[in-house]
């Protein structure tokens, strides 16, 4: 078991027990394989506290984009002299098709809030942890305390300053004791034993689960095609995203760039990188460019608008 797991018991020993398996397995086979890919096959990328992310399996690379992209364009892309150029082009002009040749499946740990959060993609394939069926793990994100803030002011979903001294210390304190409570509650709703020693029946686990905080770690298969993930990460791997899944979409974006180099390099430059111009913005950019002085009073955006423009462009 890898030290990793030993101070945190991110993975089960059963789970760990399965990835020796299948690291240690090798076999031979006539479909396209990524090498960048290969080498984070099964391996558990550390997120958070407990959480992780992992690579199952994978379908597609580089070439498989271009394969597709060819037949459905035929003699449209000869003038592309490479690889590359075409997967730029394809990005460039928003050609998604090529891209869904491309599949991965992930086996992730994360807290249940950051999993309402993810859920909201829903061009995947996903198969949760059922508390219905199983018993969920004593396991929480409490925050480092660097990343407790106040809310923001300017931005009703984000947050603002970070909490120092006694105010950090008390949050941090009520979301140990108050997580630890209710798996307390949890567990003894769902024992054969009561409080007082006596014999009980014990509540349903579906039932119980309810009692359980967001903050409580939950696991899942996610399966996504290229297309879809690129889109998961440019919103979730943007500076604007919350933080805790921003983790997991930048750990992905580290898997993606090994596994399809040139589609990354692309999406890290069309869509990552880049800063979309609404056609106001734009008239204001090319105003300014041909010498005109022009203010929010002349460039017909709203306040919000305006301030996100000069946050841009000045």
């Amino acid at each position: 078991m890898n030290e990793i797991t030993k101070q945190t018991g991110r993975i089960s020993p059963e789970q760990q027990t399965e990835i020796d398996t299948a690291r240690a397995t090798t076999r031979q086979t006539l479909r396209a394989t990524a090498e960048g890919m290969e080498k984070h096959l099964y391996s558990a990328i550390p997120c958070l506290d407990h959480g992780f992310v992992r690579v199952v399996d994978y379908m597609g690379d580089d070439a498989a984009i271009c394969q597709a992209a060819r037949v459905s364009y035929g003699k449209g892309t000869k003038s592309v002299q490479n690889d590359a150029g075409l997967i730029r082009y394809l990005m460039r002009h928003w050609h998604s098709t090529p891209f869904e040749m491309c599949e991965v499946k992930l086996h992730v740990k994360l807290p249940v809030f950051v999993a309402r959060q993810w859920i909201r993609h829903r061009t995947a394939n996903v198969n949760e942890y059922s508390a219905r069926y199983s018993i969920l793990d004593r396991e929480f994100y409490v925050p480092a305390p660097e990343h407790l803030a106040a809310q923001s002011a300017v931005n009703n979903q984000g947050r603002g300053e970070s909490l120092g001294g006694e105010e950090a210390a008390r949050v941090l304190d009520w979301l140990r004791d108050d997580s630890e409570r209710a798996y307390d509650h949890y567990e003894a709703m769902i024992g054969d034993t009561a409080p007082d020693g006596s014999p009980q029946q014990g509540l349903a686990r579906e039932l119980a689960r309810m009692n359980l905080p967001a903050n409580v770690y939950t696991q899942w298969y996610w399966k996504a095609d290229l297309h879809n993930l690129f889109h998961f990460l440019r919103l979730r791997a943007d500076p604007h995203a919350q933080w805790e899944i921003r983790v997991y979409a930048e750990a992905l974006c580290k898997v993606v760039a090994d596994w399809v180099p040139a589609a990354y390099g692309a999406f890290e430059d069309y869509r990552l990188g880049a800063v979309q111009v609404s056609a106001k913005g734009a008239e204001v950019l090319r105003r300014r460019l041909a010498g005109e002085t022009v203010g929010f009073e002349e460039s017909g955006m709203s306040k919000g608008e305006w301030r996100e423009f000069e946050g841009e462009w000045g």
